[in-house]
């Protein structure tokens, strides 16, 4: 009879990447077809191109858990980096890829690379392992805040913002009723940071 530790085991390998706090990093290195580097120096631009970059902002959107990405082309021509930094489960983000317009642009940038199996290839997760390389160090600047929390603060403040320039909460906060709340520490110092 086999003892069990009591500890749920994970459906999936452990996944290379460094992590800090919600935040991971994914970096993935690949030999560039011989001939390919000018074009796929023409569909990273054509990504990056103004028509394209809403719908791939919009793809961020629906991710919902991607905080930056780049791509490089590096050794001569002769090889490619893309790495990014994400919230959540390094399996998700990879599937997520595949149901945005993002997968179409991972599968066109990646095509440029030997061996790219494709995004809905069961087995691209795989070959993104066998060419990643986790950080030797990785720190984000915001550990503690996913991108979906990111987005709602940055509408609470613009929101919080538009009532701060409005004549009726001037008049609220030099109104007798109110000096108790604005008074009180939290307030005051939701003031302050607002100010600055």
């Amino acid at each position: 009879m086999t003892a069990t530790s009591g500890t749920p085991r994970s459906a999936h390998p452990e996944r290379p990447g460094r992590k800090d706090g919600v935040c991971s990093e994914f970096t993935v290195f690949t030999e560039i077809k011989p001939g390919h580097a000018d074009a796929l120096r023409e569909d990273l631009a054509r990504i990056a191109g103004t028509s394209a970059d809403e719908g791939n902002r919009e793809a961020m959107r629906q991710i919902g858990t991607l905080h930056d990405a780049r791509h490089v082309i590096f050794d001569n021509d002769t090889r490619f980096m893309f790495a990014s930094v994400f919230d959540g489960s390094w399996d998700t983000y990879i599937d997520d890829f595949g149901k945005t317009a993002v997968g179409k642009n991972f599968d066109r940038v990646f095509s440029h690379s030997q061996g790219f199996p494709g995004v809905s290839d069961p087995g691209v997760k795989d070959w993104f392992v066998a060419h990643q390389a986790p950080a030797g160090v990785f720190v984000s600047s915001y550990p503690d805040l996913t991108v979906q929390q990111i987005w709602k603060d940055q509408e609470v403040d613009e929101a919080f913002q538009e009532v701060l320039d409005t004549p009726e909460f001037r008049s609220a906060l030099d109104d007798p009723a109110n000096a108790e709340l604005v008074a009180t520490p939290a307030f005051q110092k939701l003031l302050e940071v607002a100010a600055s």
